[in-house]
């Protein structure tokens, strides 16, 4: 939480708008089939013959999606890509190209624009994107980044939030809560740190949360399971904003209802510790704490021998007909309504 302020620090004006760009798109490496020409003309080209093309974006503003005093750029160019390439996966396809587009202040230098597109390169890197493209803005008021990602799929492969039906299976990936705990176990040293700045954290009980909040990964690796497992999802969604927000979304465009069991929802031993220290429910963590970038989908019951039992995928409700509501069966076995508390970009503070 600490930065050192002798590092050298190089003025964004010294390279001008084009400068900056070619200097820090030079390790981005063309990757994709599909990509034609990458970054250097007016427009990316690219070519996706016979598949169905998926296009998606999403913006990060500082100070209302991430806070610098505790978010490492390089951690923040990565996270960038991630919640794109989540929104992607959510549609059952591959994610192939990104572009990237910064507005900066003037108190961001060179220096500090290498590490977030740093963070970039290494996430396009690992999950096999191209970044074909972008632009560079100023900014009054910090730091604001907007990531487009382009997709391709077979048509016959392509899930909708919309295809859910009574009596088809709800599961997640992955678990859930833990970037929600991260933020608080970061936002509480935050505190601390201001009143005693020659205080050092202690994170090392917390690594994992932490890591779920700072550096998520988007679940590539689960659409590849179910193509390898041979299931396609009747619908699917990412959970960003949290678990009663997404399984809302799916059973409003499905219009069926669900039943979703709260001692089925995954929750890691670290979000669990972390809940009884905070003094925080741990459903309601999981149900409305949002950022987890885990999958949501739903999937016939034919298909439940074939992801029976695999540690990635966790059944956690049923879907039942809309005229049965949405509701959250306790361990009590109570059926509660379910209601959308998760993260809302508009709410008023």
């Amino acid at each position: 939480m600490i930065e050192d302020k002798n590092q050298g620090r190089t003025s964004l004006s010294e390279l001008g708008e084009f400068g900056l760009i070619t200097h820090l798109t030079k390790a981005f490496k063309i990757k994709q089939p599909s990509t034609v020409k990458g970054i250097g003309d007016d427009a990316a080209v690219m070519s996706f013959k016979n598949k169905q093309v998926v296009l998606t974006t999403d913006m990060l503003i500082e100070q209302v999606h991430f806070d610098l005093s505790y978010m490492p750029l390089k951690h923040l160019g990565y996270k960038a890509v991630m919640v794109n390439l989540s929104d992607v996966y959510a549609m059952n396809a591959e994610a192939t190209q990104i572009t990237v587009s910064v507005a900066v202040s003037n108190r961001f230098s060179l220096e500090a624009l290498e590490a977030l597109y740093s963070g970039i390169e290494t996430a396009a890197r690992i999950y096999g994107v191209d970044v074909v493209g972008g632009d560079t803005t100023s900014s009054v008021s910090g730091l604001v980044i907007s990531i487009t990602a382009v997709g391709e799929v077979d048509a016959d492969r392509v899930v909708y939030r919309s295809g859910a039906k009574p009596n088809d299976l709800l599961v997640v990936s992955g678990d859930l809560g833990g970037a929600y705990m991260g933020l608080q176990v970061l936002e509480r040293e935050k505190a601390v740190f201001k009143v005693n700045p020659q205080s050092q954290p202690d994170l090392d009980a917390y690594t994992y949360i932490i890591e779920r909040q700072l550096k998520p990964e988007a679940r590539k690796d689960v659409v590849t399971l179910l193509r390898d497992l041979d299931v396609k999802p009747t619908s699917m969604i990412d959970i960003s904003d949290g678990l009663s927000s997404e399984v809302i979304h799916l059973c409003k465009q499905s219009d069926v209802g669900v039943e979703l069991y709260e001692n089925k929802i995954p929750l890691d031993p670290q979000v669990i510790a972390t809940c009884e220290e905070f003094d925080i429910d741990s459903t309601t963590v999981a149900l409305n704490g949002g950022e987890d970038y885990e999958l949501l989908l739903t999937v016939d019951q034919n298909d439940y021998p074939k992801i029976k039992g695999n540690p990635n995928l966790t059944v956690i409700g049923f879907v039942k007909d809309k005229s049965q509501g949405m509701h959250l069966i306790t361990r009590g076995e109570q059926a509660i309504p379910l209601i959308a508390k998760g993260w809302n970009a508009l709410k008023e503070d």
